[in-house]
């Protein structure tokens, strides 16, 4: 007899709460944890079928089950089966890039968050330390100019210039050699007066269209998209009798999440140190977060391509298993880092 959806979640909810605890597993601890909203006495009928058929026992009469040998031979062979695929779709997605970035990184959160059984949090990735790539000027019609500024990570910015008279080819074609001459490689805080003066004085009677140009490019470089953040895993914290003892702190916990804007100090945090692309281990007080401070909270820096950077995060108790979330963070690390530079 195959195991149906229902009873595979049970027995899932069975084997992880076991590992975790160390103490038989009843029905209303299973209610709690799955997303199955049954009652206890369901889960109980269910049970009862699963150590008929061998997945588990109950070693006493008035306990919970624990899992058995056979139990956990299903969960090594199917149930981390699953979670093999789910990092393949994870590659499959990564292997799209940003075109479906969104997706990715709710993905991404999701897969940490069943990994590691903590709650998760990743951010978009921010362009940090921006240069300019390229400035490409266009006439629309007589009085109008389109500016094309391109900055690391290839960030297009378009900006529509007003002037007074008609420009033609020859001199459009001066003025985007000496823009891009000039200001080619240089980050907003590189391009200073001394270079402005002199690129005025070179446009003559165009020095408009050069003060223009460096206005929209301060506006690329320093515009960086709305920070978002996607979170996964916040019931988890549930699970973690130090994270829940105190009602009141388990609320503002559980707020931190849905809110999020607290989580943004975690990230300026992270992102605070310039070559920093390693590991952070936040524990207790040392969290920027004070709703935190019962946690221990790991966060990684990711790349993906030039100035392009974002944060992972995984918040837990301090009793977390930290081998095993930071040999998580490194691994999804080393993919993103491998899958974006083919």
């Amino acid at each position: 007899m195959e195991l149906d959806e229902r009873k595979k979640k049970i027995l899932q909810a069975v084997i992880r709460n076991y590992l975790e605890t160390g103490e038989p597993v009843g029905s209303r601890t299973i209610s709690k944890y799955t997303d199955l909203n049954l009652s206890s006495a369901t889960i109980r009928n269910e049970m009862s079928d699963l150590e008929e058929m061998g997945y588990i026992l109950q070693p006493h009469t008035s306990a919970g089950r624990i899992p058995s040998d056979k139990g956990y031979r299903f969960y090594v062979d199917t149930m981390l089966g699953e979670r093999e695929r789910e990092v393949e779709e994870l590659k499959g997605l990564l292997l799209e890039k940003d075109e479906k970035m969104d997706t990715l990184l709710k993905r991404v959160a999701r897969v940490l968050a069943t990994n590691t059984n903590y709650a998760a949090m990743i951010t978009t990735p921010q362009y940090q330390r921006n240069k300019l790539k390229f400035i490409q000027l266009s006439k629309v019609d007589e009085h109008q100019l389109l500016a094309v500024v391109v900055v690391e990570g290839n960030v297009i910015k378009n900006t529509m210039l007003q002037v007074e008279e008609d420009l033609d080819d020859a001199t459009l074609l001066k003025l985007n050699i000496l823009l891009n001459t000039h200001l080619n490689g240089l980050s907003i805080d590189e391009i200073n007066l001394a270079m402005i003066s002199e690129m005025k004085q070179q446009a003559g009677v165009h020095s408009g269209i050069v003060s223009g140009v460096i206005d929209a490019v301060a506006e690329a470089i320093r515009s960086d998209e709305d920070l978002k953040i996607y979170t996964s895993g916040t019931n988890n914290i549930l699970k973690y009798p130090e994270l829940t003892d105190n009602r009141e702190k388990t609320s503002e916990l559980i707020n931190v999440f849905e809110e999020k804007k607290a989580l943004g100090e975690l990230v300026q945090d992270s992102l605070s140190e310039e070559n920093n692309t390693g590991i952070q281990v936040y524990i207790g007080n040392e969290t920027p977060v004070q709703s935190m401070k019962d946690c221990s909270v790991v966060t990684a820096t990711y790349e993906l391509g030039e100035g392009m950077r974002g944060t992972i995060g995984i918040i837990g108790p301090k009793r977390m298993d930290y081998d095993k979330v930071i040999g998580t963070l490194k691994t999804l690390m080393n993919e993103l880092d491998t899958l974006y530079k083919k």
